[in-house]
């Protein structure tokens, strides 16, 4: 099976998420489903109280620690739900009873967290870009001190815009991270909580991170459901219900693979150099054009379109035919989008550019 793995037609994966992950990751989890390390028993069927899969959510959460430098007094879990339960959860742990929170709209994510934080109290959003269909990111915004956390989207993974610094902030500021995460460096030490969905740079779908101050928890004076209770979690090292072992497990290898290709510093220049390559053949080629304000634009998720929609069935055929998949942009800006996570290799994107000047060529 495995062998029949590498054989298969080259696909340059592009997709926006679930997306693309380093094959030694899928060579090894796929052997883990048959048998993890030669236990005689695959890794989706053994006790995630065993000291094989303890072992394995130990060392995911020890590569967090070690490849993003997380201060001493912080946890880090790996939970369920996705992104969008942990809207929820960032409101509930971190708005006061009877609090406010502050939330900046910079694309649809943003808009949802925001929606859902309004289930534990008053939301003031302070800045959006709604008014240009999210192709910019809001600056100078006054951040209320009296709001009890600041919340960011990190990346817009439907528009393709990126916050490229943090904004200082006399209140704790919280992050979803979930399209961006891994990517380049941060200093967590910004942060009260960092939250990310699995499935762009760290593994497959199934399991959120969720990395926590501790020092700031239990403050809000409100009840709040096991489920949701960070604190609960972190009591139960990421175990107080059956966390997701496969997925876990796919972080854990995919987080060996960034560190083994020299961590964070490594796949941040790459990523630069892949996005450098894509946007510099968007603004070079008289065909396309990008949909972002330029000094916003997202090194994981470059939007753009056709200048002349009607050679939209010539385009599509050239890149389906170089094995490109995933390009298709989402419904709410139309054209393209390459997503360019960590795995996606430097060639896949070179492909696309190539295809790009073909394009040009022949209108």
């Amino acid at each position: 099976m495995l062998a029949e793995m590498t054989e298969t037609k080259k696909i340059h994966n592009f997709s926006a998420g679930p997306c693309i992950l380093p094959r030694q990751v899928l060579e090894k989890s796929a052997k883990a489903v048959i048998e993890l390390d030669d236990i005689g028993l695959s890794l989706i069927e053994i006790s995630h109280r065993s000291k094989e899969f303890i072992s394995v959510m130990e060392k995911a959460r020890a590569l967090v620690k070690e490849l993003l430098n997380v201060p001493e007094n912080y946890s880090v879990l790996f939970l369920q739900g996705g992104a969008s339960l942990g809207f929820l959860t960032a409101a509930h742990n971190f708005m006061r009873k009877d609090g406010k929170s502050a939330y900046t709209v910079t694309g649809e994510w943003a808009r949802k967290a925001a929606k859902e934080a309004k289930y534990a109290g008053e939301v003031d959003i302070i800045a959006t870009s709604e008014d240009k269909n999210f192709n910019y990111i809001p600056k100078n915004f006054e951040i209320p001190a009296n709001a009890d956390y600041l919340h960011l989207t990190s990346n817009n993974t439907i528009f393709g815009t990126q916050f490229k610094s943090f904004p200082e902030s006399s209140i704790p500021i919280i992050c979803d991270m979930s399209s961006d995460i891994f990517s380049r460096k941060i200093d967590v030490s910004k942060f009260a909580l960092i939250y990310a969905g699995a499935q762009k740079n760290m593994g497959t779908a199934g399991t959120t991170l969720y990395i926590v101050n501790n020092d700031l928890l239990g403050k809000t004076e409100r009840e709040i459901p096991s489920m949701l209770n960070l604190q609960v979690h972190i009591d139960k090292d990421s175990m107080f219900n059956t966390p997701p072992v496969f997925a876990v497990y796919t972080c854990m290898l995919t987080l060996e693979w960034l560190k083994s290709i020299g961590g964070v510093d490594a796949i941040e220049e790459i990523n630069n150099q892949k996005a450098d390559l894509i946007y510099g053949e968007i603004d070079r080629n008289p065909l396309f054009e990008g949909t972002t304000e330029k000094e916003d634009r997202s090194i994981m998720n470059a939007t753009f379109v056709l200048k002349d929609e009607t050679h939209k069935e010539e385009f599509d055929k050239l890149w389906q035919e170089a094995g490109i998949s995933g390009i298709k942009g989402h419904r709410s800006v139309g054209g393209y989008r390459a997503s360019m996570y960590n795995a996606l290799p430097l060639e896949s994107v070179q492909v696309l550019v190539d295809v790009m000047q073909e394009f040009e060529t022949k209108i």
